[in-house]
């Protein structure tokens, strides 16, 4: 019965701290689209003659890979933006390296 409990209250906690995860990469991903450039990736994305980031991402047309290439090399009129991103007091004080400040932006927009 006692390992019983140990072992429920383990997994309880490991789903709480994964919640807690995914929280705070979403939180992280909305200040980077919020924030980055000054003035936010949504000066440039949410108006319409421009992509629409998260019309994309839910249609399946902007798979991750391609997303952090953008990120990371630029496309047409998007400026490399990886740099950027990393500058983020938010990133910093996660502790993200670039896959997971990619990873977090991403997500941001999946459930955006």
């Amino acid at each position: 019965m006692k390992k019983s409990l140990i072992t429920i209250a383990g997994i309880a906690l490991i789903a709480l701290s994964g919640q807690a995860f995914a929280d705070e990469q979403i939180e992280v991903g909305k200040k980077i689209y919020e924030r980055a450039f000054g003035r936010g990736c949504g000066t440039c994305h949410d108006i319409a003659s421009n992509p629409q980031l998260t019309a994309l991402i839910k249609a399946g047309q902007l798979d991750r890979a391609k997303f952090e290439v953008t990120l990371k090399e630029g496309k047409g009129g998007m400026p490399k933006a990886i740099a950027e991103i990393m500058k983020q007091p938010s990133v910093a004080k996660a502790g993200y390296g670039e896959d997971q400040a990619v990873d977090a932006l991403y997500k941001y927009l999946e459930t955006k």
